[in-house]
């Protein structure tokens, strides 16, 4: 699975720093919908799902979690915590969030509105998807 981490450029001076997003140029989509989590509880894990079509990015603006990305047959975990840095997830990556520190905000960037029927929310069923489509890349 090909993560990728986008790096995002930096701006400062004596007074402080400064990211900007900007669609098509470093967010690499048009952005329909932002959201952030934050005051999230110890020991909660979020995410658990894939999405059909939908694109993300992902930013800790603030603080750190962990990543799971799993494409159906690789699993992949990693640390988020440089609100320089932007996690693309891909369409039809399963992702969970976890280890949120105390004072994490998760920004989300995404592709899409809001749309529940985008939605895999059951592993296994996202599994058996995943399996069909790589048996029909091989036809």
């Amino acid at each position: 699975m090909d993560i990728k981490l986008i790096r995002l450029q930096t701006h400062g001076d004596e007074r402080g720093s400064l990211v900007a997003l900007e669609q098509e140029n470093n967010i690499p989509f048009e952005i329909k919908r932002v959201y952030y989590m934050f005051k999230t509880k110890e020991g909660v894990r979020r995410g658990f799902h894939a999405h059909h079509s939908l694109k993300q990015v992902a930013i800790a603006v603030r603080g750190s979690c962990r990543f799971v990305l799993d494409n159906g047959s690789e699993r992949i975990e990693l640390l988020l915590d440089n609100p320089a840095q932007g996690l693309l997830i891909d369409t039809f990556i399963w992702r969970e969030m976890y280890e949120f520190s105390d004072d994490c905000v998760l920004m989300v960037l995404a592709d899409q509105n809001y749309d529940e029927t985008d939605y895999v929310r059951n592993y296994s069923e996202f599994l058996e998807l995943t399996s069909k489509e790589e048996m029909y890349a091989t036809l």
